[in-house]
């Protein structure tokens, strides 16, 4: 009788242990052997091959990964599913940003607008944030509402929409009412142009580059 109410036991215990899959989306790609993704609301870059939180990363495309979860196999496209980073209980209230240079002396950041996460690239050059439509499209937003606007660039004019997101965040830092362009073009990340970096004090420090929140 003690062996079989041991072994019950046992068998609750176990059931308790049973941990929910992961909710998880694909958010970019860096090459074929890295993957940005977005598991219970965290953005994360995972390797070809490294596990997380009970997600292993197996194969990497252009607009697609494999994962394995729990011994289960899950294609995931890109722009499947809607991507939103978990609030942060902060508010997005902080005052500073810190950021390293990459390859290329370029600054590199995740982020999010509006709530869903996006790859950042610091651009000074650029007037507003800068972002292709099929990223407006992945984020769902109502850019089509905005001004139809023409763009000048090297390979010619093209056409865009000027459009205001209502949040922008970088780390702990959140900034409302920021003027985008939505282009329609390929842009392999989101350009944090003027619109964004003109609300801070911007220095650099060898390969540090510092942003103060104004006010």
């Amino acid at each position: 009788m003690r062996r079989r109410l041991f072994t019950l036991a046992a068998g609750l215990s176990g059931w308790g242990a049973v941990r929910a899959e992961p909710a998880i989306s694909l958010n970019g790609s860096l090459g074929r052997s890295a993957a940005l993704l977005v598991i219970d609301g965290q953005v994360q870059t995972l390797r070809v091959g490294q596990s997380l939180n009970g997600v292993k990363l197996i194969e990497v495309g252009d607009d697609h990964a494999v994962v394995e979860i729990g011994g289960k196999v899950r294609s995931l496209r890109l722009g499947a599913a809607p991507v939103a980073q978990a609030p942060a209980a902060d508010g997005g209230k902080g005052q500073r940003i810190v950021l390293q240079a990459g390859s290329g002396g370029h600054f590199m950041t995740l982020g999010s607008i509006n709530g869903g996460s996006v790859r950042f690239m610091v651009d000074t050059g650029a007037t507003t944030v800068s972002m292709s439509r099929r990223e407006a499209d992945r984020l769902r937003l109502n850019y089509r509402n905005g001004r139809p606007v023409q763009m000048q660039t090297a390979n010619g004019v093209v056409n865009g929409y000027l459009m205001t997101l209502d949040r922008v965040r970088v780390g702990d830092v959140e900034i409302g009412g920021v003027d985008a362009t939505v282009a329609e073009r390929d842009l392999p990340f989101v350009l944090l142009g003027n619109s964004f970096l003109s609300r801070f004090q911007m220095r650099r420090e060898n390969e540090t580059l510092i942003l103060e929140r104004r006010y």
